[in-house]
């Protein structure tokens, strides 16, 4: 889209155009300009498909950046760019020197700048991956938890260092970031600062009422300080002027559209439109007959979020003992042709326009990436801050060392759920080093999700110690000890700050060098409400093991509510992290301890757990007394599955996942008795099984032996899948050698009832899996 504007020379004199800092922003935003206008207009496209970028969304934020980088940021202290402003991160990299000018020209290049801030595929530095609304805005907040739970427990070398997260006002439609700041930890971080763009428009319109004194209300009801800059120096001192308040409150009570409105009208219209035709239209008729165009044209555009004085003034009121949020009013476009155009999110300056935009600046559209001559004013501003902000290399300590089996032995009736607890209470007493490292984080489900062990033995972190007023009750179970040292986080009942939290705390072996080994527990059911949020994390270089628990629906009194279907599908499908759906406690344990492995270190990766609350009877894993055996059986559970039982003559194979393991072992008996010999295997991992079988194709690099190892190529026989969850989790299988096969799972949302009933419904029960077994072989 092209736009013309009606006026867009901004006027000099009593603006500061001449100081270094307005020169610099003037650098910034021709510079973010001219990088989003040479991947769509430049940059020769083959494929004919939008590039895309936002000069509008990013000139809003140019003056509230440049600001902050070049007058308040220290060392220490992180930013959270928003996700359409992530051309004014680069070009202010670029003039400290820290992105090279070959990078400038590959904005959504395969390769090159990515389209929104990212920490793992910029070339830049980048504090926090941004691009999903809601969820870069909310990181800093969980950066701020990590960074205090890393210090008081190893240190960070770093002293202090504010946490800010620059967000568009319509990202404040995200219940992600009114979940985070609800939360009652979230009021002690006073380290954390949001800076909110308010410049009232949407992708498709400028919003109606955009409502800032209830958003105001509602900061300031969670214990936030709200600060305000609305307008700059100006329009405050057009507002000291007689008849000056009339403006002020015409202004204030004018809608939004009206006020952009405004933004493209010539000087008389814009004399007439804002005087408007109410009862103080004469009082500000006379005040404005005494303002030149020039200075009127500048003034209606002197919002707060451009004047780097009131921003100055709102960062030296930021009260550091609680989080705060500043309100900038600021111009979608401000600068450009395009300002306050309804339409402008994704519009494009033309060739004219850019060049207007270049003469205006100081800068030169034939070479537009050139610095600041060498030793001028702003040259020498832009090597201080380079200097200033410059941090020492993040000196990485490794993971300590993981155990990969702690000797045990579980027997009896037993669940994978119960199975979690005792293991991190077993490793902390066989390797203290590597429980050291461990955070365990939930949403309020630590007793239903069996860590009250686990609580009870570490404590509950907290910034400060609390009086544990049950500590004397001698019915009390589980103990709520809350200090500094604790090594459980409790959150509220809101599963995005959950793995936001466990993203961060996953996080910090980048950030500061000291990994955490965190592990998330939550009812499985809402690991899709979490899902999105926890994805992100991972693409942000976040490590954490995401522990899904009861699951599916052989939670069965639960109801369909509470039977998780899709997740062990999930599971597989999600980029950067393994899963594993154990049948038996010792699976628990050796996933568990394979995942833990995996994190808090270059190249390493997350995990999804999948666990039940089901008992099952530990004597049917068989695990091998001879030493050798366990080992190979432990290496087969870590690398995606197992032959458990093994039939001279199998006429078919049954693959099973989680607590079914007991219905197919029974049906395998079945079979037995009618002259159906049946392979049984055991699939802990179908993510792992996937992606050997894709590396036997060529199209990966994962280890292929565990597929000779559980489905050997000498005993291909028709194949039955049962899992609690969607049947295509496991349908692949059939590929590996090629056979005919059944799938049985979970479609359908569940039923109310006893385990009987409810895998009757499902044809999870031993005679459903009978009898499809004696559709393919009888």
């Amino acid at each position: 889209m092209t736009m013309t504007a009606t006026s867009v020379d901004l006027p000099p004199g009593v603006d500061d155009r001449g100081e270094p800092l307005r020169a610099i922003e003037d650098r910034v935003l021709w510079l973010s300009s001219a990088i989003i206008d040479h991947a769509n207009r430049v940059r020769p496209n083959p494929s004919g498909l939008k590039v895309g970028g936002h000069q509008a969304s990013s000139a809003s934020m140019v003056s509230i950046m440049t600001s902050l980088w070049f007058e308040q940021l220290r060392p220490a202290d992180r930013v959270s760019v928003k996700p359409h402003a992530s051309p004014v991160l680069h070009a202010i990299n670029y003039l400290l020197g820290q992105l090279d000018e070959s990078s400038l020209t590959t904005l959504r290049e395969f390769g090159g700048l990515q389209a929104y801030p990212s920490r793992t595929k910029d070339p830049d530095p980048v504090d926090y991956s941004t691009g999903s609304v809601g969820i870069g805005a909310t990181a800093p907040i969980w950066a701020a938890l990590a960074r205090r739970y890393v210090e008081g427990h190893f240190g960070t070398g770093e002293t202090g260092g504010r946490q800010y997260s620059l967000l568009g006002d319509a990202e404040l439609d995200e219940g992600a970031c009114w979940e985070a700041v609800l939360d009652p930890m979230v009021a002690e971080l006073g380290e954390v600062v949001w800076i909110v763009d308010l410049n009232r428009q949407s992708l498709d319109r400028v919003v109606p009422n955009i409502g800032a004194s209830r958003l105001q209300g509602m900061f300031a009801a969670a214990g936030w300080q709200v600060l305000s800059v609305k307008y700059g120096r100006r329009l405050e001192a057009l507002f000291g002027r007689p008849d000056g308040d009339r403006l002020r409150a015409r202004l204030d009570a004018m809608p939004n559209p009206e006020y952009q409105r405004l933004l493209r009208c010539g000087p008389g219209e814009l004399r007439a439109r804002l005087a408007g035709s109410g009862p103080d239209g004469a009082a500000v008729r006379r005040l404005l007959d005494g303002v030149a165009d020039d200075e009127l044209h500048a003034a209606v555009r002197n919002l707060g979020g451009h004047d780097h004085q009131a921003l100055a003034d709102a960062f030296a009121r930021i009260d550091d003992t609680r989080p705060t949020v500043i309100f900038a009013y600021t111009i979608k476009g401000y600068g450009l042709a395009t300002e306050g155009h309804p339409q402008n999110h994704s519009a494009l300056l033309n060739a004219e326009q850019l060049r207007s935009l270049a003469a205006r600046v100081g800068a030169d559209p034939d070479r537009p990436w050139l610095r600041f001559p060498a030793g001028s004013r702003e040259d020498r501003l832009c090597a201080q801050v380079a200097d200033r902000l410059a941090r020492d290399p993040v000196s990485l300590s490794p993971p300590p060392a993981m155990p990969t089996d702690l000797g045990h032995l579980p027997t009896g009736l037993a669940t994978t759920q119960a199975a979690l607890g005792r293991t991190l209470l077993d490793l902390n007493r066989a390797a203290p080093d590597v429980g050291a490292r461990i955070v365990t984080v939930s949403p309020d489900v630590s007793s239903s999700t069996n860590l009250g062990g686990w609580v009870n033995k570490v404590g509950v972190w907290s910034h400060a110690e609390r009086d544990d007023w049950f500590a004397d009750d001698a019915e009390t179970i589980l103990h709520w000890r809350e200090r500094p040292t604790g090594r459980h986080v409790e959150l509220g009942i809101a599963e995005t700050n959950l793995v936001g939290a466990i993203g961060e705390l996953g996080a910090t072996w980048s950030r500061w060098g000291q990994p955490l080994l965190p592990i998330g527990v939550l009812y499985d059911p809402f690991v899709e409400r979490a899902l999105e949020p926890w994805s992100f994390g991972i693409y942000a270089g976040g490590q954490s093991i995401l522990v899904g628990t009861p699951a599916g629906v052989t939670l069965a009194p639960e109801g369909g509510a509470h039977q998780s279907i899709k997740t062990p599908s999930i599971g597989l499908e999600q980029p950067g992290c393994v899963s594993y759906e154990p049948a038996f406690a010792l699976e628990a344990e050796w996933t568990l301890l394979a995942a833990l492995a995996q994190l808090g270190r270059p190249g390493g990766q997350s995990a999804y757990l999948r666990l039940s609350t089901r008992s099952v009877d530990q004597a049917l894993a068989a695990v091998p007394s001879d030493p050798a055996a366990r080992e190979r059986r432990r290496r087969n559970v870590v690398a995606g599955g197992y032959l458990l039982r093994r039939h001279d003559r199998p006429a078919v194979t049954l693959c099973a996942m989680g607590a079914l393991i007991t219905e197919t072992l029974a049906a395998a008996d079945r079979l037995a008795a009618l002259g159906f010999g049946a392979d049984v295997v055991c699939v802990t991992s179908p993510d792992l099984l996937f992606r050997a079988l894709q590396a036997r194709r060529g199209l990966g690099d994962a280890a292929e032996w565990i597929l000779e190892v559980v489905f050997p190529a000498d005993r291909a026989v028709p194949m039955v899948t049962v899992l609690d969850g969607h049947p295509h989790t496991l349908a692949f299988l059939a590929g590996v050698n090629r056979v005919p096969a059944a799938h049985l799972g979970v479609t359908g949302f569940g039923q109310s009832g006893d385990l009987g009933d409810v895998y009757r419904y499902h044809h999870l029960d031993v005679d459903s899996i009978v009898g499809v077994a004696l559709d393919l072989v009888d």
